[in-house]
Parts: C-alpha cells; sequence; structure tokens
C-alpha cells in the first residue's frame, strides 16, 4: 500500500517551499516508514530551497528528525514498528573502501531508501539528503534509523540528525579535544554553540565564542564559553590576535570555523597555537577559493581538519548524547529557540538569513 500525506517540498530555486500532497510508497525489503514527531529548520535545507545544493528539483526539504517506526521491509532487522529513532544520513555500507579500512565515518556509498517519494501526480521527489521530513511520514533505510531513549522530546533528539551533532563532533570527534586545552569557535550559529557545548564536554578550560553578530555570544556564554568577543569590522589577523590575547599569547590549541569562508578560515589558521589543529565544519560555497603562504602552512605543523557530520557515527554518538542530556550533563533543549508547524517551515527557511535563532524546531501535529 502508499500513503498520501502532507510534506514541504522546494519545487524551483528561490522560490517559497509549498506545503503540499506527497505520496509514500510501500517499503522496500530494507525500508522503513516513520512517522514524524518534530524536525529541526537546518541551513542545509535552506540551500536546497535556494538551489545551493544541487538541481534535482522538486525536493522534500527535512532531514533533522525524530519519530517512530510505522512500518518495516520484509528484510528489516536493525529496527521494529514501534521503536523511537532519530534520523541520520549515514548508513554506513560496510563494503567501500572506507568502511574495509575502518573508518566507517567517510563512507562512500551511504544508504537510501529504494524508492523515491513521489508527488501526487507521480513526480518523483529528491529527498533532501536521502531523508526528506518536513512531512508527516517519510521513508527511509533502516540504517538511517538510531534507536534512542524515548525519554527525550522529539524536539530535542531530532537535532542530533544534523546540526548540533555536526557542531559537537567537530569538537570532540574531528578536534580531539583533550581536558585542559584551549579551543576558539568562529561563528556561534547552531553548529558553532553546538561546536562550544562539545568543547566544554571534552574538559576544554578556555572555551573563546567568536562571532560578527553580538546577540549570539550570550547563548555560547549559556552552553560553555569563557570568553566572547564581537568579531565585526575585525581583520582575519585581527581576529587571530584577540585569540592570542585571551591564551597567553599563543593561540588555542584547537579553532574550529564554523563559518566557512575564506576569512573565517583564514583567521582559524593564524589563530591557532603553534602545532594546533584547524577544524573546519561550515560548508563553503562551491566557488570559495583560499590562499595561504605555504610556508606558513609548513611553519606552523599541526593539522587542518575537515568535519563531515562531525565525524560521527550515529549508532555509537546519537544514543551517549541523548543519555547525557536525560542526566543533565548537555544542555540539548537549549538549542531549541523557536516552534512551528509543517505550513510556517517556508517562513522558518527565510528567517535563517537573520541568524537570530538557534533552532526552530516544526512540530507534526498529531
Amino acid at each position: 500500500m502508499s500513503w498520501t500525506v502532507k510534506g514541504v517540498i522546494a519545487r524551483s530555486e528561490k522560490q517559497p517551499a509549498e506545503l503540499v500532497d506527497i505520496v509514500i510508497p510501500d517499503p522496500g525489503p530494507n525500508d522503513v516508514v516513520v512517522d514524524i514527531d518534530a524536525t529541526g529548520v537546518c541551513h542545509t535545507d535552506l540551500a536546497y530551497r535556494d538551489g545551493g545544493i544541487n538541481d534535482e528539483f522538486p525536493f522534500l526539504l527535512g532531514h533533522e528528525s525524530a519519530g517512530r517506526v510505522a512500518v518495516i521491509g520484509e528484510d528489516v532487522t536493525h529496527v521494529e514498528v514501534g521503536d523511537y529513532v532519530v534520523l541520520n544520513w549515514r548508513a554506513v555500507c560496510g563494503q567501500c573502501r572506507a568502511c574495509k579500512t575502518g573508518v566507517i565515518q567517510y563512507c562512500f556509498d551511504t544508504h537510501n531508501a529504494s524508492k523515491s517519494m513521489t508527488l501526487s501526480d507521480g513526480t518523483e521527489l529528491t529527498a533532501a539528503l536521502g531523508i526528506g521530513s518536513f512531512a508527516e511520514k517519510t521513508l527511509v533505510h533502516e540504517g538511517q534509523c538510531t534507536k534512542v531513549d524515548e525519554k527525550a522530546p522529539a524536539e530535542v533528539a531530532g537535532l542530533l540528525g544534523c546540526g548540533v551533532m555536526a557542531g559537537i563532533g567537530a569538537a570532540v570527534n574531528t578536534g580531539a579535544i583533550q581536558r585542559g586545552e584551549s579551543v576558539a569557535v568562529i561563528g556561534l550559529g547552531g553548529v558553532g554553540v553546538a561546536a562550544v557545548a562539545g568543547a566544554k564536554l571534552a574538559g576544554a578550560t578556555t572555551i573563546i565564542g567568536l562571532d560578527i553578530d553580538e546577540q549570539k555570544l550570550a547563548a555560547a556564554s549559556e552552553l560553555g564559553a569563557t570568553h566572547t568577543a564581537v568579531t565585526k569590522d575585525l581583520s582575519p589577523q585581527q581576529v587571530a590576535e584577540k585569540v592570542q590575547e585571551l591564551t597567553g599569547g599563543f593561540g588555542a590549541d584547537v579553532v574550529i570555523d564554523a563559518v566557512g569562508i575564506p576569512q573565517t578560515y583564514e583567521a582559524a589558521f593564524y589563530a591557532r597555537d603553534l602545532a594546533g589543529r584547524v577544524v573546519l565544519v561550515g560548508v563553503p560555497h562551491p566557488d570559495a577559493k583560499l590562499t595561504l603562504p605555504l610556508l606558513d602552512v609548513f611553519g606552523r605543523g599541526g593539522s587542518l581538519k575537515s568535519s563531515w557530520y562531525g565525524d560521527c557515527l550515529p549508532e555509537r554518538d546519537f544514543p551517549y548524547l541523548i543519555d547525557l542530556f536525560l542526566q543533565g550533563r548537555l544542555p540539548l533543549d537549549r538549542f531549541v529557540t523557536g516552534r512551528t508547524d509543517l505550513a510556517g517551515v517556508d517562513a522558518a527557511l527565510s528567517s535563517l538569513h537573520e541568524g537570530d535563532t538557534l533552532r526552530t524546531v516544526a512540530e507534526v501535529a498529531k
């Protein structure tokens, strides 16, 4: 059988997203239908809507979600009907060269559903990040479902599906922050503030939050920043000098660029201590170019890393972080700064340009 439900789509580049009828097909052997409870409004969905990802319109938007398994395919063993799950876009294949060499966080062939969801006229939809969860139901591969403790509210748990996990993982997994280290985070949107929280979780003792917008500093302080600074009108070199000033003249052990433009990366590069680590988690525009003196790259040592999805393994990291939340050690609920329904998703996406929220969550009425 199939299901006709409401979902939020983007028909064409830079046009408003629409709430329309979509069709969820009967699941394939390893597919799962999930009843969505809540989905975070992420910049990635804005990029899909505005044509910044690719041109495979129409898109079914949404990917940062929690819900319950409603129907499973005949060969599904990973989850059961009724399981409370967070959706992920890293369902590792186990067979590619990354998986076979033990770096499964770089899996090159992650699983997605075997069938496409469609509009009511049969037009196939491209699911954002293989999920498409601004909808009452969605169809995913069983490996895209990670079971977590159902005591965590869906609007909180779902945030681990993308932005919050990317930020925490950039600090804990990619940056490998150690107890007593110093950390600077450039860009204090949802991902950057999550990186601040991750730095605190890892035991950093000096955590510096930097942003051009003074309004964003308060959230960083609440989630662990020991120092904050406004960087509006500062050159990359001046930003680096600010970090050095706050770290005894040395620079930070780890600098996380949660913006992803050449200016912030240059600031991060020079803001680190000798042999420090730079972590890029902000996604650059395809046309962005970076110029650095090669002698400086050589002479400063250390490492320059990119963080993809916080280098997370959902089956390892999601339940762990939910447990920390339930213990009161990780305030994931602090990231929820707005709520809407599916009809309000387009307005919530457009508001991301204003940069005054960490996460708006779209809740599905039951």
